[in-house]
């Protein structure tokens, strides 16, 4: 007689981590990084042991800001890039700080959490304008056929809102800098980055483990505000000292820098993008086809990164949870702004688990 096939073991199951960030890194740079964390370029020294200003983390953070340039085709058309801390919550102040003139005005356009609370910030330091909004519906779409006031020192947005599941497709039209929190969506997709005079992101979402911010800023507009600046608020300071005018996040920016070096083999952003649209493509196919589930957002302004969506019939919401616990499926209860679920489909999810979550759909 056959002996009966025992369940994996909980410890051995595949896991399929869908969180919205912290979220999931390349297999290849967890162990990379592992491994530094205990012989770091074989010093018999720890990475997070060693001196930041040592010639070999010196090093870590050239090439980190060289791939961010080179991946972004902004090599030598006058960017600098920063790894800062304080994730993107402290860039909605030190925006302002650096941009808006004593007296000045700003234009920001509101389409979630995130960019309210850009807002606010904004708000202590000068006028700020509200070019428009998607509050009205839960932040569910992107406004469109907004125009952009005149005379406003920068215009600010939010390019892929997490919480909500929408991403910008076009990008404001305007003289005035335009400054963007690219924070879930950074690296995701082909964008004229030229066309931004400031980018911030957290590295969590896209790019590596919480502890560093990336901002990529042109030099040009920096120092007009007639404002005194904080020194650890000044992106010119921070510039200045090469990203250490305080101790950097030495492990978040070695991680983000492997992650780089990892989307750099792939092929780029380019190759990437290909492989994001396949993965959000065949979630959101499920989505529409099953008269189990409906998507949260605006269908024409989805986002490829955060997908959220609900079940029409709440009475299966247990049988779904367990068939999701079953299966390993990892992080996709919806934010409580919006309720339902959300698949965090970032640049390491392999396409393998957004197969076994919509096996899942198809068998509900």
């Amino acid at each position: 007689m056959r002996d009966k096939i025992s369940p994996l073991k909980p410890e051995l199951m595949k896991k399929h981590n869908f969180s919205a960030g912290p979220c999931i890194l390349p297999q290849s740079v967890l162990k990379q990084a592992s491994e530094a964390v205990e012989n770091f370029n074989g010093l018999d020294l720890s990475l997070i042991e060693i001196s930041h200003r040592s010639a070999d983390f010196v090093a870590v953070m050239e090439k980190a800001r060289k791939l961010v340039l080179e991946l972004m085709n902004l090599e030598g058309k006058g960017y600098s890039v920063l790894f800062l801390q304080g994730g993107a919550s402290l860039e909605f102040l030190m925006v302002p700080y650096n941009l808006m003139s004593i007296g000045g005005k700003a234009a920001y356009l509101d389409t979630g959490t995130w960019s309210s609370k850009a807002i606010k910030e904004a708000s202590l330091l000068g006028e700020v304008e509200i070019m428009a909004s998607s509050k009205d519906a839960n932040y569910s779409y992107i406004p469109k056929g907004y125009d952009v006031p005149a005379g406003i020192d920068y215009v600010h947005c939010t390019s892929n809102n997490t919480i909500f599941g929408t991403q910008m497709k076009e990008f404001p039209k305007t003289e005035a800098p335009l400054v963007c929190d690219m924070s879930s969506d950074i690296f995701s997709r082909e964008l004229d980055f030229s066309r931004f005079d400031l980018i911030y992101a957290g590295a969590q979402k896209n790019m590596g483990p919480a502890g560093t911010t990336l901002v990529v800023v042109k030099d040009e507009i920096l120092g007009k505000t007639g404002r005194k600046i904080p020194s650890m608020l000044d992106y010119k300071v921070h510039i200045s000292k090469d990203s250490m005018y305080n101790t950097p996040s030495v492990f978040a920016v070695y991680v983000s820098m492997l992650t780089l070096d990892w989307l750099k083999s792939l092929g780029g952003i380019k190759e990437i993008e290909k492989r994001n649209v396949e993965k959000a493509q065949l979630l959101y196919n499920e989505i529409d086809r099953n008269p189990l589930f409906r998507g949260a957002a605006a269908t024409e302004d989805r986002s490829d990164m955060n997908v959220t969506f609900l079940l029409t019939d709440d009475s299966r919401k247990q049988e779904f949870d367990a068939l999701c616990k079953a299966k390993g499926i990892n992080g996709i209860n919806g934010h409580r702004s919006v309720g339902g679920y959300r698949a965090s489909i970032y640049n390491a999810m392999p396409i393998e688990s957004v197969a076994v979550l919509v096996d899942i759909m198809k068998s509900l």
